[in-house]
């Protein structure tokens, strides 16, 4: 959070004065002012998204650990018609719909049914996949893996979560680009720029740690946030999708839907973004046709106004497993008259990626689309949501993006430490605000970071403004 590039002799523990910082003129003293301050407000948060990513990235490992009973089946043999496990499920909560059957990953895992209620929490139902045993249930939010994604993604607070996990991911950037001016070496020398002074002491030591763990784990810090922003709220919903979109480069085969056309319904507001592909989302499903059922001619008018009747999952994973579709996918079932039934794999590695739309009624596969049917973005973004989630190398990968967030939380550590250590008593401890920069300088800075991070932008405008007024303030009472 601090930031400054102190020379080799100006570095004391104690408090640092401003006569003290290097002369670096208007910018460096601009941008440590800046850094300073949007570290100072969006490190809690940084370190809220660093430790639940962390969960989250083992997030099968810690279910396996925390839930073995659930997770794990002993019965050996053949599964039984999923029929059966729907059944089950909707035995055990009779006020409750069956709206999504998880096929088991693996020989010796359970099957995992979601489940929503007339009222309370949806839950996930675990069944034995051999004898349709129901094995337990959970509400996803009230686990551990379940608090840590929900709160990854909107701090629990819904919309206004999610603007500002999206705002400390955009000021993260921010602060990203900042550091590294500050760190450019100005002097020669390895040591304290490339390397640690593990000899030092105070807050020299502490900003040799800040500095270098920033320097090193900068590139894959900007890729978590670009590859997260995607699905944020204002800059992923508002701003990059229509764009996407628009050129054709999500889904090539659709366009986003009119508002009135409602997409297949997620259990859950934490699946939004790991339930279906980024590419697909704004892809309208297909309806099934409710086609009537075809009597002889001697059938009454009546007898021809029935709805033909729902295939059922046993057929519907009949079909699909004449489409080759792999065993361990997600079957989303119908929603009201029209809707279908959705069939997909979400492998570790996108390019697996496969959704099958099957009407309800007839079992004609009415959309078959796979990774390759993507646009470009959509390809791109699907492959760095593999990596941002420790998916696509496996262990090396969950290790890689484990040791970024920790990184992470050690920058916000050692940032509040130096701040700590540098500021006088009973004040802030801002660094000194030198010559303001011109207010052409300031347009475009602020023009700039609306287009590239809107809600940064705005952010920014009012932080210039509210530093503005304290100044005032001060002179007035001066």
């Amino acid at each position: 959070m601090d930031g400054g590039l102190l020379s080799a002799t100006d570095q004391h523990d104690g408090a640092v004065t401003a006569s003290k910082v290097r002369p670096a003129g208007r910018w460096y003293a601009t941008v440590w002012r800046w850094h300073f301050y949007a570290g100072l407000v969006v490190a809690p948060f940084l370190l809220i998204l660093a430790v639940t990513g962390a969960i989250y990235l083992f997030n099968t490992e810690l279910n396996d650990i925390i839930y073995p009973d659930l997770m794990f089946v002993d019965s050996a043999g053949p599964a039984v018609p999923a029929s059966r496990w729907v059944a089950s499920a909707e035995q055990a909560f009779p006020d409750a719909t069956v709206t999504r059957i998880n096929m088991p990953t693996d020989a010796g895992r359970s099957a995992m049914l979601f489940v929503t209620p007339e009222q309370g929490m949806p839950r996930r139902v675990f069944v034995d996949p051999a004898s349709a045993a129901v094995l337990g249930s959970f509400v996803y939010e009230r686990t551990l893996v379940g608090i840590a994604d929900t709160v990854h993604g909107s701090l629990m607070l819904g919309w206004i979560g999610d603007a500002v996990v999206e705002l400390a991911a955009c000021w993260a950037a921010i602060l990203i680009v900042t550091g590294l001016y500050l760190w450019w070496p100005r002097r020669s020398g390895k040591a304290g720029v490339w390397y640690p002074r593990l000899a030092a002491r105070g807050r020299r030591f502490w900003r040799d740690v800040h500095a270098i763990t920033g320097i090193y784990a900068a590139a894959l810090i900007l890729f978590l946030i670009f590859t997260g922003l995607p699905w944020a709220g204002i800059w992923g919903g508002q701003l990059f999708t229509p764009a996407v979109e628009a050129l054709g480069l999500g889904y090539s085969g659709a366009r986003t839907p009119p508002a009135s056309v409602a997409k297949a319904p997620l259990t859950t507001p934490a699946e939004r973004g790991r339930g279906t592909p980024w590419a697909l989302e704004n892809v309208a499903p297909p309806n099934s046709s409710a086609g009537h059922a075809h009597h002889g001619a001697s059938a009454s008018r009546d007898e021809s106004a029935l709805p033909a009747p729902d295939i059922g999952v046993d057929r519907v994973r009949r079909i699909i497993a004449q489409q080759g579709l792999a065993e361990d996918y997600w079957l989303m079932l119908p929603v009201g008259a029209t809707g279908v039934y959705k069939a997909q794999t979400y492998p570790d590695r996108p390019q697996g990626q496969r959704t099958l739309f099957i009407d309800r009624y007839s079992g004609a596969v009415l959309r078959d689309i796979a990774f390759d049917d993507y646009g470009v973005a959509g390809k791109t973004i699907e492959l760095g949501v593999a990596l941002h989630m420790g998916n696509y190398f496996g262990l090396a990968n969950q290790l890689v993006m484990l040791a970024t967030c920790i990184a992470i939380a050690l920058l916000v550590l050692t940032g509040f430490v130096m701040w700590w250590r540098r500021r006088p008593a009973g004040r802030l401890g801002a660094p000194p605000r030198r010559a303001p920069l011109r207010m052409r300088y300031l347009g475009v800075i602020v023009i700039a970071m609306a287009i590239v991070f809107p809600l940064a932008g705005v952010s920014l405008l009012v932080a210039l403004v509210a530093d503005w007024l304290l100044q005032t303030l001060r002179a007035v009472r001066i």
